[in-house]
């Protein structure tokens, strides 16, 4: 799988909304929960995603946070899958 040119990448942040950014070369995002149980809840539906998908994030999970970094290490950048799976991530906080 390519990584995103710097083009693609402008495009993908743009679609995905303000709340995702670039940090160290991943695609990055803090969601905010009332507790740490509903934080967890998110970061084990997140999780299950993940495994479905056989591509895994680097998550953070603090009370009424989590923090999800996806990125493709094996290409060595943001590829078209880290962006999907940055969708369905916000799709599962959606359904909390």
């Amino acid at each position: 799988m390519d990584v995103l040119t710097p083009d693609q990448l402008a495009s993908a942040l743009e679609s995905l909304g303000s709340d995702w950014s670039q940090q160290a070369g991943a695609l990055h995002k803090r969601y905010g929960f009332d507790d740490f149980a509903q934080a967890m809840a998110f970061a084990n539906r997140v999780a299950d995603a993940a495994e479905a998908a056989d591509h895994h994030p680097d998550m953070l999970v603090g009370w009424g946070r989590v923090e999800l970094d996806w990125v493709n290490h094996s290409a060595g950048g943001i590829t078209d899958r880290d962006v999907e799976m940055a969708r369905r991530s916000d799709e599962l906080a959606v359904s909390a």
